[in-house]
């Protein structure tokens, strides 16, 4: 469960994608979505030396990385999920399902290049930038977190590009 819960976080990767992953797909640190669905694209994700210490010490008596249904290991996750609510006293916990990992990851993404849909689209690897939107909403932006320039010429422009300024 680790090494999935791992692999979701990493990749942003839909529950089901991952599920669908070959050891084809898996190649040294870098991880291969091939078999998308819900309309993303393909792509490819780096993954840290942890995860993929964990994904070289799974079995691989099958073809596929996780051999198992989507019903089967989702049971696993609520019984998981139960005991650390239970153990933690954090009945928060209750509420995190695998898709939780993708918008988690989504958000952060948004946050991070502060709300680029271009950048959200790329590393989710959606088809149409409405279904990008969703995690911008997240975000809270502040007018600290800008400098602010102007150019009326086009000398203006180039000098101002010249030195790092964006649109």
């Amino acid at each position: 469960m680790a090494t999935y819960l791992g692999c979701l976080k990493e990749t942003f990767a839909d529950p089901s994608e991952i599920l669908r992953a070959e050891w084809i797909d898996f190649k040294e640190n870098v991880f291969s979505i091939n078999h998308p669905v819900k309309n993303h694209l393909p792509g490819k994700y780096e993954l840290t030396p942890r995860l993929t210490c964990m994904l070289n010490a799974l079995p691989h008596k099958d073809k596929r990385i996780f051999p198992t249904s989507y019903k089967t290991i989702y049971s696993s996750l609520l019984s998981l999920r139960t005991k650390a609510a239970d153990k933690f006293q954090n009945p928060a916990l209750l509420q995190i399902t695998f898709k939780s990992f993708r918008h988690w990851g989504g958000s952060m993404i948004a946050e991070r290049s502060n709300g680029n849909l271009l950048v959200i689209m790329r590393i989710l690897r959606h088809k149409s930038f409405k279904s990008s939107l969703r995690y911008i909403h997240t975000i809270a932006f502040k007018d600290e977190d800008y400098e602010v320039t102007s150019a009326t010429t086009a000398e203006e422009i180039l000098a101002l590009g010249k030195v790092g300024w964006q649109k």
